[in-house]
């Protein structure tokens, strides 16, 4: 399966989910890049990860992320690339 390249943006709203999902993070960190995280009034935050893996690993990721409460999660991925070209 062909890896892709996007992006996932994290929006905690409850940060007693903090443990959680960095440790949802932690399992997924083959395929992150980057991340970066703004914390923000009222005990909230927003985290950003730049991700490269196949549709199945972006997706396992997300998914456990969405299932926390006080989280939510977007995520865009760029079409393949064919590096031929």
């Amino acid at each position: 399966m062909e890896k892709r390249t996007g992006t996932v943006i994290i929006s905690i709203e409850d940060r007693e989910q903090a443990s959680q999902l960095n440790a949802v993070i932690s399992r997924h960190a083959d395929i992150i890049l980057c991340r970066m995280g703004y914390p923000r009034k009222n005990n909230k935050a927003i985290i950003t990860l730049l991700l490269e893996g196949t549709t199945d690993q972006i997706g396992a990721l997300t998914g456990q992320l969405g299932l926390l409460g006080g989280i939510e999660v977007k995520s865009a991925l760029l079409k393949p690339r064919n590096d031929d070209e």
